[in-house]
């Protein structure tokens, strides 16, 4: 019974330090995930261009070693999960999955989708105190920038996934990929760079719909947010100490404290 009971908390406290980082190991942990995102989405796009033998056997065995963490990632996520089942099915497994499987299988080389996981772990932007690091504006400026950013890296890694293949000359590298999906993207469309294959002449529908669907809309709130955080001053209150409240603040949006110049009416 005691033994069961150890195994049960120990799950929840994992399970915490995941998906809450209640503590500052939890977020360290989150962030070192976060940084080895980073790390292969890097690898992944250093990969299309001309390398020697030897650094491109060292980028290798980098990303396998990236990919051994995040199978061990998905398995720990697995086990300390309230509910597995519920938990395999979810988005952001899903995502996990379709991100480590093929890759390992030798299908198809999905590492551009990893950069999705990134969503995962902006949602710990909230336990950083809003007085610090960017501001409660600031953070949501920063997921709205990475957001349209990882739209544009994984439509890029999969057009170049896609169509390198076919027409390497057109889609030699990364770079060449993410023009054409910016072009795409934000309905330009000069015309220069064109898909020939059936999937890619599916993505880049995909990719004109995504930019008139979200781009405008992220864009959008991207400005109201920038001019929301121009209006705010740098008062500080008393009680708390935060120091960003909108112009015509009169009590603190934290504690509830009265402001020193705020006016009750």
């Amino acid at each position: 019974m005691v033994a069961g009971q150890s195994e049960t908390t120990l799950r929840q406290r994992v399970r915490a330090e995941l998906e809450e980082a209640a503590t500052g190991l939890g977020l360290g942990v989150n962030i070192a995930i976060a940084a080895f995102i980073l790390i292969s989405a890097g690898l992944f796009v250093a990969e299309t261009y001309p390398l020697s033998p030897v650094v491109n056997t060292a980028l290798t065995l980098l990303d396998w070693l990236i990919l051994v963490i995040f199978v061990l990632e998905y398995g720990i996520r697995l086990w300390a999960a309230e509910r597995p089942l519920s938990y395999a099915i979810s988005p952001y497994a899903i995502v996990d999955l379709v991100a480590i499987l093929p890759v390992l299988a030798g299908v198809f080389d999905t590492r551009s989708l990893r950069l999705i996981r990134w969503l995962r772990i902006l949602k710990l932007a909230r336990f950083l105190e809003e007085d610090r690091w960017l501001g409660r504006e600031g953070l949501i400026i920063a997921r709205i920038i990475f957001t349209l950013f990882s739209i544009v890296f994984i439509y890029s890694g999969a057009i170049y996934q896609v169509e390198h293949p076919i027409d390497p000359k057109v889609f030699g590298t990364f770079l060449d990929a993410m023009y054409f999906a910016v072009v795409t993207m934000t309905t330009v469309g000069y015309g220069d760079v064109t898909p020939v294959s059936e999937a890619g002449r599916t993505l880049t529908v995909m990719m004109i719909l995504t930019g008139i669907a979200l781009i405008p809309s992220q864009v959008g709130s991207l400005i109201q947010n920038i001019n929301r955080i121009q209006m705010v001053n740098a008062i500080h209150c008393e009680s708390c100490g935060l120091s960003s409240h909108e112009a015509d603040a009169v009590y603190c949006r934290r504690c509830g404290t009265r402001l020193p110049n705020g006016k009750a009416s």
